[in-house]
């Protein structure tokens, strides 16, 4: 079966459903995704997104933390853009109907939560489940885009890719996509194809990752000839409550931000 679409995106986490909020106006959206439409790492984040929204904060401020954080190894235009751009990109989630907690007390302004590295409250978050409200928001913004179709149990195979005229490059066609629930092969040709897949954490026997986090559109965008880089730098939160009997779960840096101790059961 063939599919034909202005824009083809791969995955359904913030990314890929951002994208087609923004893209719904531009034309026929095709969303596919490999498990159902909420099954995302978006949806485990728990901590929050971190922007400057407090009149006692500075871009500067922000920018200074994150290039600290990284150890020499961040673009700095890249941090000053991402750092820049982070108040407008939150006030058009608010806008999408996400819900971040406010203090109870006027005048009701958010409640800045603190983690690792940042030395100014500025992490809004939703309670302990953030990521879960921002899945929440978007695909109910989502469902009311008629141009919007959502694909789930559908997993990408391929991109379809030919030269250019040149010989010198390759243009992207769409995808062959995996229908799980019929064992079949589809074919999606599209204007334009977005990889919006995440990342590759769960090929680690010790992660928080979910088991989605397999990296396929990274190696899709391999097998199609595109230049990979910094696949070194893998997330790891470094706090977790163990069970040996179940998946590790996440214990949120903001825990750490705030101060909090982990002990063992005895002491």
């Amino acid at each position: 079966m063939e599919f034909k679409t202005d824009f083809l995106i791969l995955g359904s986490g913030i990314a890929g459903l951002s994208l087609a909020i923004k893209a719904a106006t531009l034309g026929s959206v095709a969303l596919v995704t490999k498990k159902e439409k909420s099954e995302s790492n978006t949806n485990y984040a728990q901590g929050g997104i971190a922007a400057v929204t407090d009149k006692t904060d500075s871009f500067a401020e922000h920018i200074n933390d994150t290039l600290i954080c990284g150890a020499g190894l961040c673009k700095k235009e890249v941090v000053e853009f991402i750092v820049r751009e982070a108040p407008d990109r939150i006030a058009e989630l608010i806008e999408w109907g996400v819900e971040f907690t406010k203090v109870e007390a006027p005048p009701y302004l958010y409640d800045l939560g603190r983690e690792g590295g940042h030395s100014h409250r500025r992490i809004l978050h939703s309670k302990d489940l953030t990521g879960r409200e921002i899945e929440r928001a978007l695909h109910e913004k989502v469902a009311t885009l008629p141009n919007v179709c959502i694909y789930e149990n559908h997993i990408g195979i391929d991109l379809i890719t030919e030269k250019t005229s040149s010989g010198k490059s390759v243009s992207c066609l769409g995808a062959y996509v995996l229908d799980i629930n019929n064992n079949e092969i589809h074919t999606y040709r599209a204007k334009y194809t977005i990889l919006s897949t995440g990342g590759a954490g769960k090929v680690y026997l010790i992660t928080t990752n979910p088991d989605i986090a397999t990296g396929d559109g990274i190696a899709m965008a391999y097998r199609a000839g595109a230049k990979i880089a910094n696949m070194e730098f893998i997330q790891f939160h470094p706090t977790c409550l163990y069970h040996p009997d179940a998946k590790s779960f996440l214990i949120s840096e903001a825990v750490r931000g705030e101060g909090g101790i982990l002990k063992l059961k005895n002491g």
